[in-house]
């Protein structure tokens, strides 16, 4: 029987100290808990991904025909990536991960998600910065320059609280006009957040993008018996 905790990995990082751990949460019913923390904090835990497969079903929802090349910024547990693979019309999903314990992981087969994304050939892990990818040649580790029908984002925590202060130009106007240039004409932005949408950004998406919107995305939190709401923003180019 596995234990009621346990520490599954340790890694050092230039962000801080990553640990990846299981827990069986006895007060519902033994279920089986992953989690993600870097330093001090909580960055994500398997018992809350319901925004997570919203950003990938509403980021993709809004796609038409077929033949899709996507990106996933952000591999966490593996959700959004899980969730987009779902999409029979993607045709290959490049994962980009700064993190490459995280991608260890699902190689490993040491998260739920891991051996799906890992054994499907239209899976494409890449080890990079997703921030400094948008400000040099894109995200295509094959070929530069290379454009999307849509780019999924699940890294910070809002479009104003980041894990590294490097990470803020990319929210701004000329930070998105640069991500929107690896986009297809009429390709999809969709970004998580872990709080609602917030209309100022939704309205400095929409002075870059053809039209944009925010989906507060609500889901149960067994532990506290109570609701929750997070946020998916959708943009859309012309």
């Amino acid at each position: 029987m596995k234990p009621n905790f346990e520490e599954l990995d340790f890694q050092k990082t230039h962000m801080g100290e990553l640990v990846l751990q299981r827990r069986r949460m006895l007060s519902l019913d033994g279920r089986e808990v992953y989690e993600v923390k870097l330093g001090d904090d909580y960055l994500m835990s398997s018992l809350f991904h319901d925004s997570e497969v919203a950003l990938a079903d509403l980021g993709l929802g809004a796609l038409d025909g077929a033949g899709w090349d996507v990106v996933v910024g952000g591999l966490g547990l593996g959700y959004t990536a899980a969730a987009a693979l779902q999409f029979k019309q993607v045709t290959r999903l490049v994962i980009v991960e700064a993190l490459a314990p995280v991608i260890e992981w699902h190689r490993r087969g040491l998260v739920p998600n891991g051996k799906a994304l890992t054994l499907d050939d239209r899976c494409v892990y890449h080890q990079a910065d997703f921030f400094a990818l948008v400000r040099g040649d894109g995200f295509d580790p094959e070929v530069k320059g290379t454009r999307f029908d849509a780019i999924l984002l699940d890294i910070d925590h809002t479009p104003e609280c980041w894990l590294h202060r490097s990470h803020g130009e990319l929210y701004s106007s000329m930070g998105l006009n640069r991500l929107k240039s690896f986009l297809k004409p009429h390709g999809i932005f969709a970004l998580w957040s872990n709080d609602p949408p917030d209309d100022a950004f939704v309205h400095r998406l929409s002075s870059v993008f053809a039209g944009a919107e925010g989906f507060p995305v609500q889901f149960d939190n067994p532990l506290l018996q109570t609701g929750a709401t997070n946020g998916v923003y959708l943009a859309v180019c012309s």
